[in-house]
């Protein structure tokens, strides 16, 4: 076989790999959402880009808020890590004004000394979308303020900090943009949960045309024994930090 079609069937094992991956990870989303989040495929035909609806945690500035965003998925995947971008409008210091999300566990599995960033705070194969989700409402409610995405943000949160919320510029801009999301979500017909409560409630999958497709991708057409396929990690820590049900009744992780 020459060189150029033993890389060609290399790649394409690569992605039947990664496709499962996306697969199982999509259906494990579905049937154990995170707390705070919804995520649905941007085109049914395609396994590489999701839309997620992120939802703003109680008791911080963002709460009430919905907001979506972006995440692309490369050819590699898990051992390279997907983009999240924000489509809707987010002021903070670590989301630039293009909406791209800059946080280290996105940031490829490189030494990079410059950057300043320890190699274990980077993107690995054993993280996934649900470590990625949580990593998100992590960074919501603490900014990084060390290397920031958004200079002005940055400067304007650290202000807000520091008088203890007295100087208000940067929760008004905050406010502003939660209103707006929340017509947003009047247009898709999205309830955003304002409580605590009602953000931690976990409600088992209703079977859409989203699941349909992942199984698909999982039991038909890529259902292999492959031992080497990538497991994915159910038990990461959550923002809701609640007792487990032991009655698998579907309101804990797995």
């Amino acid at each position: 076989m020459s060189t150029s079609n033993s890389s060609s069937a290399m790649t394409s094992q690569a992605n039947v790999s990664t496709i499962r991956t996306l697969a199982l990870e999509f259906k494990s989303l579905q049937e154990e959402p995170v707390e705070g989040f919804r995520v649905k495929l941007l085109n049914e035909d395609n396994l590489f880009e999701w839309e997620v609806a992120i939802f703003g945690p109680p008791d911080t500035l963002y709460q009430g808020g919905y907001f979506k965003a972006r995440v692309a998925f490369p050819p590699d995947y898990p051992y390279n890590p997907p983009s999240l971008k924000f489509l809707t409008k987010v002021w903070h210091p670590n989301v630039y004004e293009n909406g791209d999300l800059c946080i280290s566990i996105l940031h490829p599995p490189v030494d990079d000394p410059q950057s300043g960033e320890l190699p274990c705070e980077r993107w690995n194969p054993t993280q996934n979308v649900r470590t990625i989700l949580l990593s998100v409402i992590s960074l919501l409610n603490e900014p990084n303020t060390s290397s920031p995405a958004n200079v002005d943000a940055s400067v304007m949160y650290r202000k807000w900090k520091d008088s203890k919320g007295k100087d208000k510029e940067y929760e008004n801009i905050i406010k502003k943009q939660v209103a707006a999301s929340k017509l947003e979500a009047e247009k898709d017909d999205v309830i955003v949960p304002t409580t605590l409560e009602e953000y931690c409630i976990k409600h088992k999958h209703r079977p859409d045309l989203d699941m349909d497709i992942a199984d698909y991708y999982v039991d038909e057409d890529y259902d292999d024994d492959d031992d080497d396929d990538y497991d994915v990690d159910d038990n990461d820590e959550e923002y809701c930090d609640e007792e487990k049900d032991d009655d698998d009744s579907g309101n804990g992780e797995s």
